[in-house]
């Protein structure tokens, strides 16, 4: 039996989207495991794992302290 572990410690510049790479923002706890998200495509895909999720870790806020406004 594979035991399947989770962590919402912060995310940092090493976490990238799993849809693009680039820095994820967001980490989406699954019962299966979990997938890492840019702001972009955590906006995107909400509606697809918004009724699986167990847990979403959104540090989108930090865009706007990282990269002004022009990053939202």
């Amino acid at each position: 039996m594979t035991a399947t572990t989770t962590t919402t410690e912060p995310l940092t510049a090493a976490d990238r989207c799993d849809r693009c790479g680039a820095q994820a923002y967001v980490r989406v706890v699954l019962p299966t495991g979990e997938l890492l998200f840019c702001g972009h495509h955590a906006r995107a895909h909400a509606d697809a794992y918004a009724d699986l999720a167990t847990h979403v870790q959104d540090e989108t806020d930090r865009l706007l302290a990282e990269h002004g406004a022009g990053a939202l």
